[in-house]
């Protein structure tokens, strides 16, 4: 690799890196204005014109915040847990395309941080470790609502990445192939609804396992307040807890990303083959419509029990995942569709 393509992603790496922390901060502003609007109240309006500030100020106020560090509490881990939480939903959107190859400054560009041919495999990677973040958080916590937390958080991805795994096949049967520009490209060869058409099912186990996955209400249990106070990071502060915080909105931005680009035509619109910079903004304007639907969910769907919420994962969202899988073999032989 010469020098122009290691400045050039480092270059990548990080914008990307800033659009992801400052999508958390103002995804916190987002979420509060839609659900204030939701439930008819009037939500931030007093930091900055029309509360623009208040992810600022949120920030200031976590910074100066006390940390405290239990005096039974594994120190080395206890510390260690939220940086190993928000590392993975920062890496995970690498292979997450931008849009086509531009012209910039008289160089090729890939709008992209990485093009590996096993992108997907990639996802489903990262997107399991950070369960051991949020795992060891409780256990060093020495605290057993935050240890069942912890419990609660790795049973209940362990069992939604399992559906979530079996919805990345039916892209990957369609496309013929692992490489995330493959897959956008059969998107475009195929039309959008064809390509839905012919994994019915598969966007919408996406979504509902991607919701547990983040650890997102309904399915929120790892940290429910009326059982466990707070869960697994029940004795974190400052800029600790603000970690786990950070992790679980970027995550969101992550999955919404992941969705877009595999299920809904990633970077694809009008005139973007003439106009290459038009993709990234119809990635922002999916993510942004997906990250409502997240809310919105939030907004109107109570937390459900435990043992439902296990029982949903396994008796239903992975026979239904098992049966998509097959659906989606059986259209791509009878349509001659795939790599």
């Amino acid at each position: 690799m010469d020098t122009a393509s290691v400045i050039e992603a480092a270059i990548k790496s990080i914008i990307l890196l800033l659009l992801m922390t400052g999508g958390f901060a103002y995804l916190t502003l987002y979420e509060r204005k839609v659900l204030a609007r939701i439930q008819v109240r009037v939500g931030p309006n007093r930091a900055g014109p029309w509360g623009a500030l208040q992810p600022i100020a949120d920030a200031i106020k976590l910074i100066f915040k006390e940390e405290l560090i239990p005096a039974s509490a594994h120190k080395f881990i206890f510390i260690l847990a939220p940086i190993i939480t928000v590392i993975p939903a920062l890496v995970i959107t690498a292979v997450i395309p931008w849009g086509d190859t531009m012209n910039l400054f008289g160089r090729d560009v890939q709008l992209g941080v990485a093009d590996i041919s096993v992108g997907v495999l990639y996802i489903t990677a990262m997107a399991s470790v950070a369960v051991y973040g949020i795992t060891l958080a409780g256990w060093s916590s020495n605290n057993k609502y935050a240890m069942m937390g912890g419990m609660r958080a790795s049973a209940q991805m362990i069992s939604y990445e399992l559906g979530l795994g079996l919805a990345f096949i039916s892209p990957i049967m369609i496309a013929g192939s692992m490489r995330v520009m493959d897959i956008v490209q059969a998107q475009a060869d195929l039309g959008i609804v064809k390509w839905l058409l012919l994994q019915p099912l598969a966007p919408i186990i996406f979504l509902i396992a991607s919701i547990a996955e983040v650890n997102r209400a309904p399915f929120d249990m790892p940290e429910a307040e009326q059982e466990l106070t707070a869960g697994y990071h029940t004795e974190y502060s400052g800029m600790k807890f603000a970690l786990f915080f950070m992790a679980e909105y970027i995550k969101m931005i992550a999955v919404s990303a992941i969705a877009a680009t595999l299920f809904f035509g990633g970077y694809l619109g009008p005139f973007v083959d003439r106009l290459p910079w038009l993709g990234p903004i119809y990635l922002f304007i999916k993510i942004i419509l997906l990250l409502f639907w997240m809310i919105w969910i939030r907004a109107t769907i109570p937390r459900i029990r435990y043992d439902r919420l296990m029982a949903f994962g396994w008796k239903v969202l992975l026979p239904v995942s098992l049966l998509s899988v097959f659906l989606t073999a059986v259209l791509v032989l009878l349509f001659h569709v795939g790599g």
